[in-house]
């Protein structure tokens, strides 16, 4: 009974860094298979990676999909997406050659403006999806290739597919009903012969093994402010842990050999060491509503964030007035309960959070109702449960260091006098 209990405890607290995310519980990115055609030892492929997750978004350098073929397949020719290496295609003289004849081929997105007629639909983005809140046009990246394996061979569906992502783990492919495809304005449907889905999913752990962001809270109410956590996602000192202080020039850094992986973080000095700090301050109170500000710190010296987004929760966003500056809304998962929301910057605007500087940051004010009944600013009420960036969940304050509501009780002691002659008119009366 004890072990069952225990079991239920540690099922009930699984967090999004073990790939769960009760946020978005049915978030994952789905590559899907197409076997368009077969004929003579060669197939046509149809491949369409989809990004079904609310708010988290695949940006530069972009997806980077791989698999293993089962027998000696090889890609005869592509559109929408090229394979990173031709490998060894000596088995081929005399003839043309295939575009890979990789055994693990690294298949990555074409880039904006690539030739025509090596287009496909939803293709050329440089292998960046947006999330499904932010912008469903592109959410969607498709390629097409013609893959062979020797005469009359049948075709087989490859396996251990990656991304190419820190975080993301795919699953084994399994059969799905073929899809569907609409021509001539709808009037006609084709669809394949056969398809395959992959499952993709995200994990903060295994994105990365510290966090990647912090809060600190303020309030009109009280004098102190409260600070990210000391060393909330590394610590001045350690080893791998790289900053600089105000006043130096940043190092140099070497030039990626290959273009296609992340630039390495470097922050500013600070006793939190995150690269994304986000600052929740409770700014004034009306007769009826209440105003918080909200503003992302970029502490990153060489990186912008593209396509940035926030999600918050918080008991009050069901009442949640107005936005300035943000775009927002709510992510309401369970039913008529709406204490989640999601911003994210406004395109042309502060839809690019600039790297550390004085530009480097960006800023919203929004305004709350006072729900009858609800509405606090005791115990910390004020403040938000959880805050992510880019999906990532962001090291929160220590609820009881959350900025207090003064004193409310007596504010002058009764002076020395006054208490003798408060405790001898109490004496009296209980005589």
């Amino acid at each position: 009974m004890v072990l069952a209990l225990i079991f239920l405890f540690l099922l009930s607290s699984l967090s999004l860094s073990y790939g769960y995310d009760p946020l978005d519980p049915r978030g994952n990115i789905t590559i899907k298979w197409d076997l368009m055609q077969s004929n003579g030892g060669t197939n046509d492929i149809r491949v369409s990676l989809l990004n079904f997750q609310l708010y988290r978004h695949i940006e530069r350098p972009g997806w980077r999909l791989g698999w293993d073929w089962i027998g000696d397949e090889v890609i005869w020719s592509m559109q929408g997406a090229e394979a990173t290496e031709q490998g060894n295609c000596t088995r081929f003289k005399g003839g043309a050659l295939p575009h890979c004849c990789e055994k693990t081929p690294a298949i990555v997105d074409l880039l904006p403006g690539a030739p025509y007629n090596m287009q496909t639909s939803n293709c050329c983005k440089g292998g960046v999806l947006t999330s499904m809140v932010q912008d469903l046009s592109k959410y969607v990246s498709v390629f097409q290739m013609n893959i062979g394996a020797g005469k009359d061979s049948d075709f087989a569906m490859p396996e251990n597919f990656t991304l190419g992502i820190p975080g993301y783990s795919c699953g084994a492919a399994f059969r799905v009903a073929p899809s569907r495809y609409s021509s001539d304005g709808g009037r006609r449907w084709t669809q394949a012969l056969e398809t395959w889905n992959v499952t993709c999913v995200y994990s903060q752990f295994l994105s990365s093994s510290s966090p990647k962001c912090c809060v600190s809270l303020s309030a009109f109410y009280n004098s102190s402010i409260v600070p990210c956590p000391k060393c909330s996602c590394s610590c001045q000192g350690l080893p791998g842990s790289k900053c600089v202080k105000f006043g130096d020039t940043p190092p140099l850094l070497q030039q990626l050999k290959d273009p296609n992986q992340v630039q390495p973080s470097l922050v500013r000095c600070s006793q939190h060491m995150c690269p994304i700090r986000i600052h929740w301050h409770v700014k004034q109170s009306y007769k009826e509503y209440w105003r918080v500000k909200i503003t992302v710190n970029n502490m990153n010296i060489i990186r912008n964030y593209s396509q940035w987004n926030l999600v918050a929760l918080h008991p009050n966003f069901k009442s949640l007035t107005q936005v300035f500056s943000f775009n927002y809304q709510p992510l309401n998962q369970y039913s008529i309960i709406n204490d989640t929301g999601m911003f994210w910057g406004i395109q042309y605007y502060n839809d690019m959070l600039l790297q550390e500087g004085k530009s480097g940051n960006v800023q919203t004010e929004m305004l709350l109702h006072k729900d009858p009944g609800m509405f606090t600013f005791r115990e910390g009420w004020g403040f938000p449960r959880r805050i992510l960036f880019n999906g990532d969940e962001c090291v929160m304050p220590p609820p009881d260091h959350y900025p207090r509501l003064p004193n409310s009780g007596i504010s002058n002691k009764l002076s020395l006098p006054a208490f003798f002659f408060s405790l001898l008119f109490l004496l009296i009366i209980l005589c």
